[in-house]
């Protein structure tokens, strides 16, 4: 922390009305878009970067618009479309048959809730996580990038040529997946295979955005990724497979989902802990950092602008002022069931759950999405922890019921309860990525919180009539009144039936278990390499290589391989730094073309309600674009990163 007593030069302007405005609209579409995509596929795209874009594209209008508020306005807007995750728990009381719609001010209340909580909590994470941390951040940095591009001087030639690659790496992103979305080339090649009596597979998704992440994460994320990856599919799925009869595709695929994503659940679990014991110190330092600020406020002191967190007593009392809310939406949410016989101390303890368990997946989140980014982080791997901590209190309390009723009401308000824990998780997630980019750009970092905070509210008030009218228009596969053209909403499939697993006495614990054995060997084997001063393997991200689809992380550590080249062939120039940043913006490009794509086409998927509206060729040109697509792919990367070296050799 850094005080002084002398007055700072003015500082631009941050906090706008006209930026808040900007972000509020662009919330509106980017989480109706994440909303569709994700019930839909499962999957949501990040918005940081296509609202700083977008954002600048719009501000650039106006007189006396600067970097400063273009990152409010792409804060505001990430927080908005991150909250969009939710989906991923919420429709499970769909499926379950608890509720039958999304009512309106319930839903909204736990999104808010839940976000504003997420937000609180990581105000001390800033100090430990960001500025006091050395985690790539992928996302956070390539925003400051584009930001620090868009805002440079037409004169300043490095910027210029910064620019000519963002643009070059976004063309070149954004052209492929539009090529995808017109099924002349494959967006996903898979390969399932016998192993002796067991099978596996190799999957991989055509996304230049997963090389761009893995360009910024670095060789040590990447390279402990794909152990987590060779832990799953040339370890656990042969043998898990060995002597099951059945189709090869759908025995590799009920296998993945049913135990392999549980056993990596339970790596990231363990990792989990691990990874707050040892940033705990640094979060206890966060704290300290924040109430010695407020004492230099008191004393008159003057803080750096980029070291002005929200007071810690604001931070404190927004805290304690959401918990009779929480309690009250409990209560409200549990009426006439079996929660109501010990009402007051069930809803405490929940209360408390919420609270303990959201400050370590607030530092959980935040720490994952620092090592690969908010859009890779495997936030549903949260979800499931979370949904079986809050089954197993009530599996205390209540034990396993043969009342078919009684069941259904502890099943649906374990959910409940874990749709607010995960609206802090998926805050967390994105908040220090935000301010992370914060920090890269000269932010004040209360300005970014209260932008965080109206984010999260802004995008509370749109996603119920979004989850509303969707289930209205198309229904949830699984849910007591599907219908043929029902949505996935895969996650949300997955944490509802983990949550009757445990209530109904019938979840396989053996998987959660060798999760976790296999965490505490990955965090051995890591502390070793440490000490020997090798490479280090992050136990998390090896959790998030066995949890995650093969097709979703494997281009990271291709990507990450090729960072390490360019960086190698990088530190050979006459000015290493230009080029390494020129290296860093090829990856931001690839990022955020892919990214600006993914909202279009996410509206053009919701305008339409057709799978491929895009689309040129039939069933039948399936053979040919498989073969164009990782040709193209691999040819395009390499005209940028040797378009990139041409330009970095100009300096």
């Amino acid at each position: 922390m850094q005080a002084s007593t002398t007055p700072t030069a003015r500082p631009l302007p941050e906090l706008t009305v006209r930026g808040i405005l900007l972000g509020g609209l662009i919330t509106v579409l980017f989480t109706a878009a994440n909303v569709y995509l994700g019930l839909k596929v499962g999957l949501t795209f990040a918005t940081s970067l296509p609202a700083a874009v977008i954002s600048m594209a719009v501000l650039r209008f106006f007189r006396n618009a600067n970097i400063l508020e273009n990152n409010i306005v792409q804060t505001i807007a990430s927080a908005a479309g991150t909250l969009a995750a939710i989906i991923f728990v919420l429709p499970g009381l769909i499926l379950v048959g608890w509720w039958t719609g999304f009512p309106y001010w319930t839903t909204a209340a736990v999104c808010a809730v839940g976000g504003i909580l997420g937000v609180m909590f990581s105000v001390p994470l800033r100090r430990a996580l960001v500025t006091g941390s050395d985690l790539p951040y992928p996302e956070g940095v390539a925003a400051a990038e584009v930001l620090k591009v868009g805002a440079a001087q037409d004169g300043d030639v490095e910027n210029a040529r910064g620019l000519r690659v963002i643009l070059l790496g976004s063309l070149v992103s954004a052209g492929f997946a539009l090529l995808v979305a017109m099924k002349l080339v494959a967006g996903e090649a898979v390969k399932n295979f016998r192993v002796g009596s067991g099978a596996s597979g190799v999957s991989t998704s055509f996304s230049m955005a997963l090389i761009g992440v893995g360009h910024l994460v670095g060789l040590s994320v990447g390279a402990a990724m794909f152990v987590g990856m060779l832990i799953a599919w040339a370890g656990l799925m042969p043998y898990l497979t060995g002597g099951v009869p059945g189709d090869l595709d759908a025995v590799v695929t009920a296998a993945f989902r049913s135990e392999v994503r549980f056993i990596g659940a339970g790596t990231i679990g363990v990792a989990a802990i691990w990874t707050l014991l040892k940033i705990l110190g640094p979060i206890i330092g966060g704290i300290r950092s924040a109430m010695a600020a407020a004492r230099a406020r008191q004393d008159g002191s003057i803080l750096e602008l980029t070291e002005r967190d929200l007071p810690i007593g604001i931070v404190g009392a927004s805290i304690l002022a959401t918990l009779p809310l929480i309690g009250f939406l409990l209560w409200r949410f549990s009426a006439g069931g079996p929660i109501h016989d010990h009402g007051l101390s069930v809803i405490i303890g929940t209360i408390l759950y919420i609270l303990v368990i959201g400050v370590v997946i607030a530092a959980v989140c935040g720490y994952m999405a620092g090592l690969i980014g908010a859009s890779n982080s495997p936030v549903s791997g949260v979800g499931i922890l979370a949904v079986l901590g809050a089954s197993l209190l009530l599996v205390l309390l209540y034990g396993h019921s043969a009342d078919i009723a009684q069941t259904n009401a502890l099943i649906a308000y374990a959910l409940f309860t874990t749709a607010i824990v995960f609206s802090v998780a998926t805050i967390s997630n994105d908040n220090l990525q935000d301010l992370k980019t914060g920090q890269l750009v000269g932010a004040t970092p209360w300005k970014q919180q209260v932008a965080l905070v109206l984010g999260v509210i802004f995008g509370s008030l749109v996603i119920p009539p979004v989850l509303d009218l969707l289930n209205t228009a198309f229904t949830f596969q699984g849910a007591p009144n599907a219908k043929d053209t029902a949505l996935a909403a895969p996650q949300a499939a997955l944490i509802s039936s983990l949550a009757k697993g445990v209530l109904g006495g019938d979840l396989d614990w053996r998987l959660i278990g060798t999760g976790a054995g296999i965490g505490v060997l990955v965090i051995l084997l890591d502390e070793m390499l440490g000490r020997a001063g090798k490479m280090r393997l992050p136990p998390l991200a090896v959790g998030m290589g066995i949890y995650l689809p093969m097709a979703l992380t494997l281009l990271i550590p291709v990507g990450a391989v090729i960072g390490h080249f360019y960086d190698k062939w990088a530190g050979r120039t006459g000015n290493p730094a230009f080029a390494e940043r020129m290296g860093v913006l090829a990856a931001t490009g690839l990022i955020v073309g892919e990214s600006l794509f993914g909202v279009i086409f996410a509206g053009i998927v919701g305008g339409t309600g057709k799978d491929a509206p895009l689309a040129v060729v039939g069933a039948g040109f399936e053979t040919v674009a498989l073969v164009a697509a990782p040709i193209l792919f691999a040819g395009l990367i390499w005209l940028l990163y040797n378009r990139t070296k041409a330009m970095a050799r100009e300096a």
